[in-house]
């Protein structure tokens, strides 16, 4: 079914997609549903897509505000959800523009001495556990859509490798900081690093350079908690790319969502965009 799975996993148990934005918490359903899984949905006002929302029948759906952690954790509870995954991105800005943080997110945003992704989700994924859902890896039943192999698409030249090398070096160590997962290098230059802003706000920023033979690196932390925070790339970055003018960019492999990989592996090569992959640290 997926080898992200626990070994003890019950197919018969219903999963709960915890939703924000895009296509993986769509495709992720989709998947999930093919596999014959019981489903259920948290869902957070104006960040999940509609159309997943109302693919779900009222009593295996809930509707909440972004912030909103004690009411999420009821929600599981009474979905009968014995597993959940954590699917999407929500609004960066949201979290400090647009959150309605309840007394249970404010006593778990209180008690953080440091507040980033690694943190925050973190001790999400410990009161999720509390309550008696079991957090699943995020690559659970998306398999087939992680980045594996060396030059997924387009054309790598070789001398190119030492400028590779060292956006891989920079974007791992930034990724070790709690930083970000991203940055663009350009012949051994950082043009920018990813930060709370997202991947699009970034090469936004690297737009602003000179990016011909630059290299936009994604990556995990080494001893990365795939519970959360999983790196993906879907068309919308390769858009990004586009309009910004770089044309190469490399992540980490088993370990980064491609999403609805043979389609945008096909849409890559269509906009001559060179999509690399590379070992993950460990």
């Amino acid at each position: 079914m997926s080898r992200f799975l626990p070994t003890d996993h019950n197919p018969d148990a219903p999963l709960a997609i915890i939703s924000g934005r895009g296509d993986y918490p769509v495709l992720l359903a989709e998947r999930a549903r093919a596999a014959g899984i019981p489903l259920r949905l948290i869902a957070f006002e104006g960040e999940t897509p509609d159309a997943l929302y109302n693919s779900f029948p009222d009593a295996d759906r809930i509707r909440i505000k972004v912030g909103q952690l004690g009411k999420m954790l009821k929600g599981l509870k009474t979905l009968g959800a014995q597993y959940a995954i954590m699917a999407g991105q929500i609004t960066p800005g949201k979290l400090f523009k647009g959150l309605h943080p309840d007394i249970k997110a404010v006593a778990l945003l209180a008690s953080l001495k440091e507040k980033n992704a690694e943190t925050i989700f973190g001790a999400i994924a410990d009161e999720i556990t509390a309550v008696g859902t079991t957090l699943l890896d995020a690559r659970a039943f998306m398999d087939d859509d992680l980045a594996t192999g060396d030059i997924l698409c387009g054309k790598f030249p070789g001398k190119h490798q030492p400028w590779l090398d060292h956006g891989i070096r920079i974007a791992t160590e930034v990724a070790r900081l709690d930083i970000g997962q991203g940055v663009v290098v350009r012949k051994g230059t950082v043009l920018a690093v990813e930060a709370f802003e997202g991947t699009d706000a970034m090469l936004e920023r690297a737009g602003g350079f000179k990016t011909k033979g630059a290299i936009f690196v994604k990556t995990v932390k080494p001893r990365q908690d795939y519970r959360f925070d999983v790196p993906v790339l879907g068309s919308q970055t390769l858009e990004k790319m586009v309009e910004t003018g770089i044309r190469t960019a490399a992540v980490a492999e088993e370990s980064t969502l491609l999403l609805d990989k043979a389609q945008l592996l096909s849409e890559a090569a269509d906009r001559g965009i060179t999509l690399l992959a590379f070992p993950a640290p460990a």
